[in-house]
């Protein structure tokens, strides 16, 4: 394995799911500009996720709803000028 692919600067960093607010704390070499006050006190970079076991389909058994009307519809309207 190369030495020199995998990123050095691990640190804790705090990941919050934007579709439900959980947030959770691991190791990561992603970057962040943002910070937030933790459980324990300390402040740590925030980076934010739209999707994570939480609130993912495969993982939590329910299906999410999704306007395929509203987009078919949208679909005939734009190419419906073409046709």
């Amino acid at each position: 394995m190369k030495k020199t692919i995998h990123p050095s600067a691990y640190r804790l960093v705090v990941f919050k799911d934007t579709s439900n607010d959980h947030m959770f704390l691991t190791r990561s070499a992603a970057p962040s500009k943002e910070k937030v006050l933790w459980e324990d006190g300390s402040e740590y970079p925030l980076v934010k996720v739209e999707i994570s076991n939480t609130s993912h389909p495969f993982y939590t058994g329910k299906s999410m709803f999704v306007d395929t009307a509203g987009r078919i519809e949208k679909f005939k309207k734009r190419y419906e000028k073409k046709a």
